[in-house]
């Protein structure tokens, strides 16, 4: 409901005004997840594609600076899930901040939130199957067979896994996430071994030597880290799933701080210090797009089998993320279609409460990915990369904006903020703001891809309007329908 409704509805009845505006799109949904389903699910939502893959390609660009790059945009992003947190200790929702830009900033604000969201994930969908590719490429026994018919298997695998239940995802996610992050500690402790030893990767002798030897810190100039930041941001993508995630567990006001809170040493450890170990094994010159920059250490260090080990577990993260994505947007469209923003058939959910419909139109998008796959092989993955960060920015500016105005609600006594609050506000709000939207500007020095997306943005601005003005009064129909409810 918008916030004009709910303002509305307040004034017809101190009843109502009394209590918290309810999604309509949370109705129906089990409350499998348990505290070990979420807590993983965050853990999953920091390590996935864009660290697994695309930090080969980025320490090969911006060099050892590149962990800089995450550390920046790792605190901003831990402001952004914070912000989340607070408004879903205010009030759960899987429609997450989709149904919080609805009460705070009105349908409008919810129809921009939501299908830039889905544009995010859709594209990013294209991203994980395009890297589930590229990793099965990596064997020489399916060298043979097309990208784009690796693509279209991956996704017809993940799609028919994530039709079955919450219950089974949470289970995935729980054991994807186990696998990620045991292998992560695993190679960390190869990584400091090897350094300790002075034991030679691939003819090179592993310590700060590698970086002074090449170029220092910033081999190529502080541009190409400006450069990456995109990229970068790409790389947390998935940190919001606990927003969305909080709405079917039982208990999100004892699963949701945990989880957050965790989330910053997590960044510190998995991304600044596996970024680092790779820095000090191996010149950033060796380390390719191609090619996991972890599958790269393990294969120049002679132990066989260490890189195909290695492949595997990236391919399954690249499934996790996959998976999580077709689960977002299933929730997320949901709660836009019961608002009337998105196709109606986008609001069906099936025996197991899976809303099928919204995952469905997710695919179709890949769909049109596995096609990118057969087109373009070698650029499908950095072009749906850059398109995906135009909607990820856009999330977290909206995320930021809903706490902003939320606040200002709580100062004027409308509503209360829970005890796990954002830090600094309204500071912290502005400076991520500003922040986000500067990482947007940056990508205009990228004449390759990043310009070229950036023109996209007045493209994709008319399709919003359009698309609005072909909803809009099937909206005010459906708000009608709300507020005739609230004040009967």
């Amino acid at each position: 409901m918008s916030k004009d409704a709910v303002d509305t509805a307040q004034a017809a009845s101190p009843t109502v005004a009394a209590q918290t505006p309810a999604d309509a799109g949370d109705a129906g949904y089990s409350k499998d997840l348990k505290a070990r389903h979420v807590n993983m699910i965050a853990i999953g939502g920091a390590i996935g594609t864009g660290l697994f893959l695309g930090a080969g390609g980025r320490l090969h660009n911006a060099g050892p600076a590149l962990a800089i790059a995450y550390l920046i945009c790792g605190i901003f992003a831990f402001f952004v899930v914070r912000a989340l947190g607070e408004l879903v200790l205010y009030r759960p929702s899987s429609g997450s901040f989709v149904s919080y830009a609805r009460e705070f900033l009105g349908e409008k604000g919810a129809y921009v939130a939501g299908w830039m969201y889905f544009l995010n994930w859709s594209t990013t969908g294209i991203a994980d199957i395009t890297a589930i590719a590229l990793y099965t490429h990596y064997w020489s026994a399916f060298t043979d067979i097309p990208q784009w018919v690796l693509a279209l298997i991956a996704l017809a695998v993940v799609l028919a896994v994530n039709l079955i239940s919450v219950k089974i995802f949470g289970e995935m996610e729980f054991w994807f996430a186990i696998i990620k992050v045991a292998t992560l500690v695993a190679f960390m402790f190869v990584g400091i071994f090897l350094l300790a030893t002075q034991h030679e990767v691939g003819g090179t002798t592993p310590g700060l030597g590698v970086v002074t030897d090449n170029g220092g810190v910033l081999p190529h100039g502080l541009m190409p880290v400006v450069l990456v930041m995109q990229g970068v941001i790409f790389a947390y993508a998935a940190l919001e799933l606990v927003g969305v995630a909080a709405g079917e567990t039982a208990e999100p006001e004892k699963v949701v701080p945990r989880a957050v809170n965790s989330i910053m040493w997590r960044v510190g450890l998995f991304y600044v210090g596996s970024v680092v170990l790779l820095a000090l094994l191996l010149p950033g010159s060796v380390y390719s797009a191609d090619e996991s920059p972890f599958v790269t250490v393990l294969s120049k260090i002679g132990v066989e089998g260490a890189g195909d080990v290695m492949n595997l577990v990236v391919l399954t993260a690249a499934m996790s993320s996959l998976n999580s994505g077709l689960y977002s947007t299933g929730r997320i469209l949901r709660s836009m279609a019961m608002a009337g923003s998105a196709p109606k058939f986008t609001a069906r959910m099936n025996r197991s409460q899976v809303p099928y419909g919204g995952i469905l139109l997710t695919c179709a998008v890949c769909v049109l990915g596995v096609g990118l796959n057969f087109l373009m092989p070698s650029q499908a993955f950095e072009i749906v990369l850059n398109v995906a960060s135009l909607g990820i920015i856009s999330t977290w500016v909206i995320i930021m904006i809903c706490h902003l105005m939320f606040v200002r609600r709580a100062k004027a006594g409308l509503v209360a903020r829970p005890s796990f609050r954002l830090p600094g506000s309204p500071v912290t709000e502005i400076v991520t703001i500003v922040f986000l939207l500067a990482v947007l500007g940056l990508m205009w020095n990228d004449p390759e891809v990043g310009r070229k997306t950036l023109l996209l943005i007045p493209v994709i601005a008319v399709m919003l309007v359009v698309g609005w003005f072909g909803v809009r009064r099937r909206v005010a129909k459906t708000q009608e329908q709300e507020l005739a409810e609230l004040t009967k």
